[in-house]
């Protein structure tokens, strides 16, 4: 705990981005000190082109005209990827996400970079333009807690509660209805194995009203299901007059800290001294792991957030060259070195590069 207290007393904002030091990470996971989420990239292969190609190779998605938190990594893989292929053209509409997969289907865009999984409506609206789904790669790791970009999904509970870690079954039976991971409710302390004053009091679950927030919940706890637990207090961002606004995570572990028998999904972000997080894992007996950098990337850590590139590409045909040749810049060591230089991303390991590569073959 006082590990964790240390963490929250230093972290600060500066801008958009947060100061969340490498340093603290492996504080707070209890690990030798050192960047070696920063050092990943060093370990993957440099950029090879496999041919030359020219021409515009135009970018759709995530991104905002009133904070252009992708500029500088678009303006980074720009000048790399011109070292190698100098007649190539990267046209920028990162504006947001909503937009990204509208301009494949319609031929406005090669690329889709997204700044979440693909929704089910998204998928779908392609599938019915198209007769066949988007053809998705994954580019980069979620950050562990910095606004913009995809920061992971963590489980708390109040300070005092004794519970240390959960699966995703036992989170499913919590904050879902169906339980596609298991036959039961779990509406009560007792339910988990604790004893005394908890055993029969009644869980109270706290979670995100955000639909975005909401459906990664969906698929990646209760496998699909969109039938919650009838008790479920749920928190959106709350703009005040002046035009500042309070954060949802931050009212979710709000208003955990002052309830003992409430179980609550947030980020580290907002956690405050009275609410502590939960090892997760995928199944009984573990592993369980808490969320870092290290367990995000490689993504150990069952919540970890994935960030997708789309591109239109029919069943059975090649990608276009120059797509082709600017997604395996994008999971080269140069790539991936931007994402960590100009963004909160965390890059991809390099199992999961090379998995990504083999989709392109």
């Amino acid at each position: 705990m006082i590990k964790w207290l240390f963490k929250q007393g230093v972290r600060a904002l500066a801008g958009r981005r947060a100061l969340g030091p490498a340093v603290l990470a492996c504080i707070f996971s209890g690990v030798a000190a050192s960047p070696s989420y920063a050092q990943e990239p060093a370990t993957l292969p440099r950029y090879q082109p496999e041919q030359i190609v020219s021409g515009p190779i135009r970018l759709w998605g995530h991104g905002s005209f009133k904070a252009d938190f992708m500029g500088q990594l678009v303006k980074a893989w720009t000048a790399g990827f011109n070292k190698y292929h100098p007649d190539a053209r990267i046209e920028n509409q990162l504006y947001g996400t909503a937009s990204a997969i509208g301009a494949l289907y319609t031929g406005a865009g090669d690329i889709a970079i997204l700044g979440e999984e693909i929704s089910p409506a998204a998928a779908a609206a392609f599938s019915r333009a198209k007769r066949y789904p988007p053809f998705g790669v994954d580019i980069a790791t979620g950050s562990l807690d910095v606004a913009f970009f995809d920061y992971a999904n963590m489980i708390f509970v109040h300070k005092d509660n004794p519970l240390t870690r959960l699966t995703l079954a036992q989170a499913d039976a919590i904050f879902g209805a169906e339980h596609r991971r298991g036959p039961r409710n779990i509406r009560t302390w007792g339910q988990l194995g604790l004893k005394g004053e908890w055993a029969n009091r009644r869980i109270t679950p706290y979670s995100w009203k955000d639909l975005d927030f909401s459906l990664f919940i969906q698929d990646a706890v209760m496998e699909g299901s969109h039938r919650w637990n009838n008790d479920l207090k749920e928190f959106g961002h709350l703009k005040y007059a002046d035009g500042t606004q309070y954060d949802h995570g931050k009212r979710i572990l709000d208003a955990l800290a002052s309830d003992r028998f409430g179980i609550a999904i947030s980020n580290i972000r907002y956690a405050n001294p009275n609410v502590r997080p939960l090892a997760i894992a995928r199944r009984a007996g573990g592993p369980y792991y808490e969320a870092t950098r290290e367990t995000l990337i490689s993504q150990d850590y069952p919540l970890t957030r994935i960030i997708p590139a789309f591109v239109d590409r029919a069943p059975g045909q090649p990608l276009d060259p120059k797509v082709r040749e600017f997604l395996r810049y994008i999971l080269s060591r140069e790539g991936q070195q931007d994402i960590v230089r100009t963004t909160g991303y965390l890059p991809l390991d390099a199992k999961s590069i090379r998995e990504q590569l083999r989709k392109l073959q």
